[in-house]
């Protein structure tokens, strides 16, 4: 791979994109990215595969991909976290910066980001679409939509509903664009009233603003979720092949009135619910009820049993179902199957779902990146993919 200085947000030249039955990234360029100082990829509308030994940097490009997402990437690391630290230097980093080029079936852009260092807590970053300043993050899921599997998200079933949430928030992005900045206004919203009762006393009116707030874009959030389960669970339960199907269901306080009420009403309910749990909410620093602490739940079909009662093996089965049912609802409302990043993904698969898993991903006609440690594992895939090698943040072709 060839070094080279950069310019972040430099925009080349525009050129149509080609026909293509899926978004990809097709240039990615790391300016002082974690073990990254300068460096840049080229790739194709195809899978692409990083291979490489632990801690040679191949999460570190899936994580610079998922920037390109909403949100803190699929480490959730503080944007000051991914600068790169000289050794010679390590309380002087430099912050970090990612510039790509993205074609879709609709056409092609770039886009530039990066942590803005000079924000007074440092933890804000620059956006840009075609070297204009964007709006908002939520202008990346409004372009194209991509997601992520990783080792960590093997648990995800086991472990607290938080995960399950932001990975289901993730997945509606790509069904409802205008989800993410909901979502943001009712955790804005849900911090500050928390705030307040724990400042105390609090001011009336603006707590009742807050909790208008909470209510409009609370409900709003759960009836998004509500209908992206309901698309995904028709696309889990519908698939075909050696991975398991899927049921899927969201559940919560806020979810189960709009299954009984209308949404005005069931708006006029939560707010109610948070008046009259001032108190509660106070006393125990917690918020007891709303769309913070809705789940997600699945189920194995075929075994009839509950996700987290399942083996290892299977919920990870169960994971890359529910990813792939996802590509397919995509491909399908948007006319582009998003891009995903699947790190270590071939874990717990035995050949059979490895060789089906690599087939279905070069019929979606997604771009897929797989990031394992032995290249050998994807050998099923030459010929229709890109090859990377990895090590010490060394990227060769092959």
């Amino acid at each position: 791979m060839r070094q080279e200085k950069v310019v972040p947000f430099a925009i080349p030249q525009r050129q149509p994109a080609p026909e293509r039955r899926g978004a990809a990234v097709t240039r990615l360029v790391l300016t002082d990215f974690r073990g990254y100082g300068r460096a840049r990829l080229t790739t194709e509308a195809c899978p692409i595969v990083l291979a490489g030994p632990n801690g040679a940097g191949k999460t570190n490009l899936l994580e610079a991909l998922s920037l390109l997402a909403p949100g803190r990437g699929l480490r959730r690391a503080r944007l000051s976290e991914i600068d790169r630290r000289d050794p010679a230097a390590p309380t002087r980093p430099h912050p970090w910066a990612i510039a790509a080029t993205v074609t879709t079936p609709a056409g092609e852009f770039d886009i530039g980001t990066g942590r803005d260092a000079a924000s007074e807590s440092g933890e804000r970053r620059h956006l840009r679409f075609d070297g204009a300043p964007a709006k908002s993050q939520q202008e990346l899921v409004e372009h194209f939509s991509l997601v992520w599997l990783t080792p960590q998200m093997d648990r995800l079933f086991i472990d607290g509903a938080s995960g399950r949430r932001r990975f289901l928030d993730r997945l509606v992005y790509g069904i409802d664009p205008g989800h993410w900045a909901r979502l943001l206004a009712y955790e804005r919203a849900l911090r500050d009233r928390a705030r307040l009762l724990r400042e105390g006393p609090a001011d009336a009116a603006w707590l009742k603003a807050l909790e208008e707030t909470m209510a409009e874009n609370g409900v709003a959030v759960a009836a998004a979720r509500i209908d992206a389960v309901a698309l995904l669970d028709a696309a889990c339960r519908e698939a075909a092949g050696p991975f398991p199907r899927a049921s899927l269901a969201v559940e919560g306080t806020v979810e189960t009135s709009l299954g009984a009420m209308p949404a005005l009403a069931a708006e006029e309910e939560f707010r109610r619910s948070l008046l009259n749990a001032r108190a509660l909410d106070r006393d125990s620093g917690t918020t007891q009820i709303g769309p913070h602490r809705a789940d997600l739940v699945a189920r194995h079909l075929g075994k009839d049993e509950a996700a987290p009662h399942c083996s290892t093996g299977e919920q990870k089965a169960l994971l890359i179902a529910i990813i792939l049912a996802y590509a397919r609802l995509i491909a399908a409302r948007r006319g582009a199957a998003p891009v995903l990043l699947l790190d270590e993904v071939t874990a717990h698969l035995d050949a059979a779902r490895r060789s089906a898993l690599f087939g279905i991903l070069r019929d979606l006609g997604a771009q897929s990146w797989l990031a394992g440690t032995d290249a050998q594992l994807f050998a099923e895939f030459k010929g229709h993919a890109q090859f990377f090698s990895i090590d010490a943040a060394a990227i060769a072709t092959g």
